[in-house]
C-alpha cells in the first residue's frame, strides 16, 4: 500500500522535543527541505505501490531524503540511517517534526526501495534537485542554456577478473543453488578447486605459466562436469538455476579474443571499457554519459547504457534526458 500521509500518522508522545526548538530555521539543510516539492515523489512512486493490498509504506519523504544525504556524503545504507537518529538536522529534513530516539527503518529497506524507484523515480529525485537550486536562487536558469556532456565508467565492485577465479566461483555458485533445489551434486570439488585456485595464483605469481594453466584447465573441466550433471538431472531447471546454468555455459565456452565475455558471476553485464587513461587502462563496469551546465558546473544529467556504446552514440539519448529535466527552465530564459 502507499504510505500514510501525515494527517494519518499516529499521535505523537506528549513529551517528544520540538525540533524547531533544537535547530536553527536558517541552517542550509533546512532551507533545502523547505524548497523541495516533496508531494511529486509521491506522484511519481504512487504507481508502484498496490492501492489496497499489503502494509503502508515507509514515508516517501523519509525514504528520499535518506537517499539524498547517503550520495550528498557518500555513506553506506547502514552508516545514514545511524547517523540520523544523532542529527535533528537531518530528521527535519526528512519530515519530522520532533526528535526522534530510534531508527526509522532497517538499513535493509533502502535496498529494496531503490529497486523499487526505477529510472523515473531517479530522474524526479534530480529533478526536485534542480527546481529547489533555481527556487533558492543558487542555480540561474541562465546557467542551463550550454551543457556539457561526456562519457565515463561506473565501475562495478568486482574482483580482477582471471579464469581461475571465474571457473571456481561459478562452480561453487552452481553447486549452491542446485542442491538448495534439491539436486543431487555427487562430485562438487569443493577442496580439490579451492586448492587448485590457490596453486594457480601462486605459480602465476612465480612466473610459472605453464603449471598455472594446468590448474586453470582442470577448474574449467571441472565447471563442464558441475553443469553436465545439472542439465541430466532437471529438464526444466527454475528460473534462478537456468540464469546461472546459461551464465556457466558462456564462461565454459569463452575464449581469450572473444567479444562480450563474462568477468564477474554477480554481475555478468559489466562491461570491459577502456577510456584511455593513464593510471587505469581498463575498467570493468558500465558507460554512463553525464551531463553538467558549462556555467557553474551544474549536474543536470546521468544516463547508463548496456553494453560499450561509441560514445557519439550515447549523445542523442543524454541530451534527451536533460531536455525532460530541465525543459520548464529553459523556456523561462
Amino acid at each position: 500500500m502507499r504510505p500514510k500521509r501525515e494527517a494519518e500518522q499516529p499521535q505523537q508522545e506528549l513529551f517528544q522535543i520540538d525540533l524547531e526548538q533544537l535547530i536553527d530555521m536558517s541552517h542550509p539543510l533546512v532551507r533545502l527541505g523547505l524548497c523541495i516539492d516533496w508531494s511529486s515523489f509521491e506522484q511519481t512512486l504512487g504507481s508502484t505501490y498496490h492501492p489496497s493490498q499489503g502494509a503502508p509504506g515507509i514515508s516517501t519523504r523519509l525514504m528520499v531524503a535518506l537517499h539524498y544525504l547517503k550520495y550528498q556524503l557518500d555513506l553506506s545504507d547502514e552508516d545514514v540511517v545511524a547517523g540520523w537518529v544523532e542529527n535533528p538536522y537531518w530528521q527535519h529534513f526528512s519530515g519530522m517534526s520532533q526528535f526522534q530516539h530510534r531508527m526509522p527503518i532497517d538499513p535493509s529497506s533502502m535496498t529494496r526501495w531503490r529497486k523499487r524507484l526505477g529510472e523515473a523515480g531517479a530522474e524526479q529525485m534530480l529533478r526536485a534537485t534542480i527546481e529547489a537550486g533555481i527556487r533558492m536562487r543558487v542555480i540561474r536558469p541562465a546557467e542551463l542554456k550550454r551543457i556539457n556532456v561526456d562519457t565515463t565508467v561506473q565501475t562495478k565492485a568486482i574482483r580482477f577478473p582471471t579464469d581461475a577465479r571465474l571457473y571456481q566461483r561459478m562452480r561453487e555458485r552452481l553447486v549452491k543453488v542446485a542442491r538448495a533445489e534439491g539436486l543431487s551434486i555427487k562430485q562438487s570439488y569443493e577442496h580439490v578447486g579451492r586448492r587448485l585456485l590457490m596453486q594457480s595464483s601462486r605459480y602465476a605469481h612465480a612466473r610459472q605459466m605453464k603449471r598455472a594453466r594446468a590448474c586453470t584447465r582442470k577448474l574449467k573441466t571441472q565447471l563442464g562436469r558441475v553443469v553436465r550433471e545439472i542439465e541430466r538431472q532437471t529438464e526444466t531447471p527454475s528460473s534462478k538455476l537456468a540464469k546461472l546454468l546459461e551464465t556457466a555455459r558462456r564462461i565454459h565456452l569463452q575464449q581469450k579474443h572473444d567479444k562480450n565475455k563474462i568477468y564477474s558471476v554477480h554481475e555478468p553485464e559489466a562491461q570491459c571499457i577502456a577510456k584511455g587513461k593513464a593510471g587505469k587502462q581498463y575498467e570493468f563496469g558500465n558507460k554512463v554519459s553525464v551531463a553538467v551546465s558549462s556555467r557553474g558546473g551544474w549536474f543536470v544529467g546521468a544516463k547508463s547504457f548496456t553494453g560499450n556504446p561509441y560514445d557519439g552514440h550515447t549523445l542523442a539519448a543524454q541530451m534527451k534526458q536533460v531536455e525532460s529535466l530541465i525543459a520548464n527552465q529553459i523556456s523561462a530564459v
